[in-house]
C-alpha cells in the first residue's frame, strides 16, 4: 500500500508509539526446547517485521549459526533458559546494523559476567535496563523524524508537482540514511575502544 505523503508522518509517528519489546516477565520462566523458542519469538515479534505474513524471526539454522559462532551459550540438555531468549532478542536487532564479529565482542562479556550472574547486576537487570533507556527516547526520535519530514519537504518547494511526492520521500530517507550511517561508524567506534575482555570484578583491565 502506497501512503500520500500527507499521511506518510502520521503512519510513521503512530509507528513508533506501538513498537513493543518483549519484557523480560514475558518471557517463560520454564526452558524451552528450540521449536518452543522459535514459535515464542515468532509470536512476540511478529508485528516489527517488515512482511510479518512472510518473515521468520528466528530458524533453527540461525540460533545453530549464533551458537557456533560463540554468540549463544550452549543449550542445557538441548533446552534453552530465558537467559538465552535474552541473548537472541539482543542478537536480533544487533544483526541488523553489526557485523558477527561486533556483535561477538559486545555480547562475550555479557556471557561471561551476567548470564548466570547470581549478584544484584544479573542479565535480566541489564535487559530491563536496556529497554526502559530505549523507552525514554520515543518522544525525542519522534521529534527528531518531525524536524527531517519538514526539511525534506522544505527542500522541494520549486520542484515540479508530478516530481514533488518522489523527491519529498528521496530526501526523506537520506536524511534518516544518513542518521543510521553516521551512528553505526559511532557504535563501530566504540566497539573498538572496548577491551575484549572483562575481569572476573566487571571493570576493565588497566594497561
Amino acid at each position: 500500500m502506497t501512503l500520500s505523503t500527507e499521511n506518510l508522518l502520521t503512519s510513521i509517528l503512530e509507528s513508533l508509539e506501538r513498537i513493543e519489546h518483549i519484557k523480560s516477565d514475558d518471557i517463560p520462566t520454564i526452558d524451552l526446547y528450540m521449536d518452543q523458542v522459535t514459535t515464542f519469538m515468532d509470536k512476540k515479534m511478529k508485528k516489527t517485521s517488515r512482511n510479518p505474513e512472510e518473515d521468520k524471526i528466528l530458524t533453527k539454522t540461525m540460533i545453530n549459526n549464533y551458537a557456533k559462532n560463540n554468540l549463544l551459550p550452549p543449550p542445557i540438555k538441548k533446552k534453552y533458559s530465558r537467559e538465552h531468549i535474552m541473548m537472541l532478542i539482543f542478537i536480533y536487532y544487533f544483526k541488523n546494523i553489526l557485523s558477527i564479529n561486533d556483535i561477538q565482542k559486545l555480547l562475550d562479556p555479557l556471557k561471561d559476567h551476567f548470564f548466570e550472574g547470581d549478584g544484584e547486576w544479573d542479565l535480566e537487570k541489564v535487559y530491563d535496563t536496556v529497554f526502559e533507556l530505549e523507552a525514554n527516547q520515543v518522544e525525542v526520535l519522534k521529534k527528531d523524524v518531525i524536524e527531517r519530514f519538514k526539511a525534506a519537504n522544505d527542500a522541494t518547494k520549486e520542484v515540479p508537482k508530478e516530481q514533488e511526492e518522489f523527491l519529498q520521500n528521496f530526501f526523506f530517507i537520506c536524511l534518516l540514511s544518513y542518521d543510521v550511517y553516521i551512528k553505526k561508524l559511532m557504535i563501530e567506534k566504540i566497539i573498538d575502544s572496548m577491551p575484549d575482555k572483562l575481569p572476573k570484578n566487571g571493570k576493565p583491565k588497566k594497561e
